[in-house]
């Protein structure tokens, strides 16, 4: 019998709005494990439902919104084989803005001792790794990476060690810094679309490059990026497009005959892969995302933690709720 207890959750409200309130914690089914979350990670995706959309219902489930939670199973439903009460996990679930959330144990991936108290926002660090595989980055490349956050970033590393010169192109100066620090070759101001152009022909002899991944979800990047991918090269749109249609420049793209890869996995076992992939390089230290981890609020602190992923104040990359 598992034990019934009660969790404190955020709720959003209404839109800009939320509070922590005391909930009954959810109860494992069969196959399903329970985390007591130690922290969960803040996605720009969350910042359409935090402005308001006119086809969701306020006030939201507890927990709703995050996805990017790790901890330790303190509950296991029947059916499951092999994931055990006291393993620290990383989670691909969906209500972890609160003190316990539920997830299949399909879904969740064991985090090693080399990983013991340290945050591990699972879901974006698997969602870099799969990005990386569909980019099919080799040596030599030229990549352009349009946007420098916690993805962007993430991304410059991976892709810095696979050989390639990455040109790194971001709004904001510490952005780029950022990016230097992560191996990027070769940073460029986004303030201006024809001298963004212009700077990038130079620097590939006219070419452009074989690879560019958008990583900012806005019409800008997305037209930019465009038009920074070479003859037959890849764009890879990594950013969160999910604000209204898209107009797109077909002729353009054509007549280069580029591949245009849209990098959002849906299959679990795909997200899976991600997230182990992740957990491997973070776990032997060929990649350390602590730097990224800029801010950190408490439970009852949501709506800061949300704003502050909209306003990017000075230093932001990621925030982080934990929950103790």
């Amino acid at each position: 019998m598992i034990e019934t207890r009660m969790m404190r959750a955020a709720v959003v409200e209404a839109p800009g709005k939320a509070r922590a309130i005391a909930t009954p914690a959810p109860t494992p089914g069969a196959g399903e494990v329970r985390i007591k979350l130690e922290g969960c990670g803040v996605c720009a995706s969350n910042l359409e439902p935090w402005a308001g959309l006119e086809w969701l219902t306020y006030p939201q489930e507890p927990g709703g919104l995050g996805h990017e939670g790790w901890g330790v199973v303190d509950a296991v439903g029947g059916e499951v084989r092999d994931i055990r009460v006291g393993d620290r996990v990383a989670a691909l679930s969906n209500r972890s803005f609160a003190e316990y959330d539920i997830a299949p144990a399909a879904m969740v991936a064991r985090l090693p001792a080399q990983l013991d108290g340290q945050p591990f926002p699972g879901e974006p660090l698997g969602c870099a790794f799969n990005i990386f595989r569909r980019s099919d980055i080799r040596p030599g490349q030229s990549v352009a990476i349009i946007g420098i956050g916690f993805l962007g970033a993430v991304l410059t590393r991976l892709a810095t060690e696979a050989g390639a010169r990455v040109i790194a192109i971001s709004r904001r100066q510490e952005s780029l810094d950022l990016a230097r620090a992560f191996g990027a070759a070769e940073t460029i101001a986004m303030d201006d679309h024809w001298s963004i152009i212009e700077q990038v022909k130079l620097l590939t002899g006219a070419q452009f490059c074989e690879r560019v991944i958008e990583a900012v979800g806005k019409q800008w990047p997305l037209d930019l990026a465009g038009e920074l991918v070479g003859f037959g090269g890849k764009l890879i749109i990594a950013g969160y497009h999910q604000d209204g249609p898209r107009q797109v420049n077909v002729q353009n793209w054509n007549w280069k005959g580029i591949d245009v890869i849209n990098a959002h996995e849906r299959d679990p076992d795909v997200q899976m892969q991600g997230l182990r992939e992740a957990i491997d390089a973070v776990a032997s230290g060929r990649l350390n995302p602590a730097p990224l981890y800029s801010h950190q609020f408490g439970l009852d602190e949501l709506g800061s933690a949300l704003d502050a992923t909209r306003d990017k104040p000075a230093g932001f990359v990621k925030a982080l709720v934990m929950m103790s």
